[in-house]
């Protein structure tokens, strides 16, 4: 039991180093770097990050119904397309923001606290959704399905929130800026 759970916990300082990496990175890109000259494509970035944010939303709840339902074959494929989608995400997004940097929100009123709201608990639980990622793959591909059930009761959720509201900031965004 020891042996087992010193084996569960090896990967994790890889994961943590590579998430605090991939999250100090982004900071550093957004908030710090600067534009550059944008090609015409990295305007159509943004509805590609909304769109892959929403395959992954969509991918991750087949996949929570279809383990629910017994389906593990099932469930992996849709959790790994969630993957994939939401790696196609951070590449899209890393990729815009090296040419466009921090984007202000210009609304006033009510919408403005809700928006920000919204978007620090998008950018927070992204932060944490990473490891937690890495960790439940990690877990299911080495076939430790006790660790990787435990990890995923806080994976899913979190994962689902941060796909959601990147939609939701997306357009509310959109919706004050065009």
């Amino acid at each position: 039991m020891d042996s087992e759970r010193a084996l569960a916990r090896k990967p994790l300082p890889v994961i943590l180093l590579l998430s605090a990496f991939i999250a100090g990175f982004l900071l550093w890109l957004i908030y710090f770097k600067g534009r550059t000259a944008a090609p015409a494509w990295a305007g159509y970035l943004p509805s590609a990050n909304a769109v892959f944010n929403s395959l992954s939303a969509l991918c991750l709840i087949c996949g929570y119904i279809n383990i629910r339902r017994g389906k593990r074959v099932v469930h992996m494929r849709f959790m790994l397309s969630a993957t994939v989608f939401s790696t196609l995400f951070l590449l899209s997004y890393i990729t815009y923001h090296y040419f466009h940097g921090d984007t202000k929100f210009p609304g006033q009123g009510w919408i403005r606290p809700v928006y920000f709201f919204i978007l620090i608990t998008h950018i927070v639980l992204s932060t944490v959704a990473l490891p937690l990622i890495l960790a439940t793959l990690w877990y299911a591909l080495g076939s430790q399905f006790r660790f990787h059930r435990r990890v995923a009761r806080w994976t899913f959720p979190i994962w689902l929130y941060v796909s959601v509201t990147g939609v939701i900031v997306y357009f509310v965004l959109r919706s004050y800026t065009t």
